[in-house]
């Protein structure tokens, strides 16, 4: 669980771009997926599943990236990230569905660990580039 004494935003990732384009200031924690470093106890103290993206925001923990969207539309309504019509913004939730639950998952390092391991290396390069 996160601690109250620093109320500053964290961003444990890879991935800036909502909290850039929001324009709020935050205290960015770079990880090498590929050596594990989101495995740390530390980090596993955040996320227990180990996986990135996590934001915190004082005594809140994110670790979902459509969550972290949503929290950061309601918390701060400054810079919008999505179009205020309506048509428009089911287009972008389309577009971030399609993402997080057709192709980003073939492309997991979970996953091409598993396939590495499981069935070849040969096989996970393929799988990784599958669509």
């Amino acid at each position: 669980m996160a601690s109250g004494k620093d109320n500053k935003l964290k961003l444990y990732s890879h991935w800036r771009i909502a909290l850039n384009s929001k324009g709020l200031e935050y205290e960015y924690k770079a990880f090498n997926l590929v050596k594990g470093e989101q495995f740390s106890p530390k980090f596993m103290n955040l996320n227990p599943i180990g996986y990135i993206l996590v934001m915190v925001d004082g005594d809140v923990v994110v670790s979902d990236p459509f969550a972290i969207l949503m929290y950061l539309k309601e918390k701060y309504p400054q810079h919008p990230l999505l179009p205020f019509d309506l048509k428009r913004k089911a287009i972008n939730y389309q577009a971030a569905n399609l993402v997080s639950s057709s192709m980003q998952p073939l492309q997991s390092l979970p996953v091409l660990k598993y396939f590495e391991e499981k069935v070849s290396a040969d096989e996970k390069v393929i799988w990784g580039r599958t669509p």
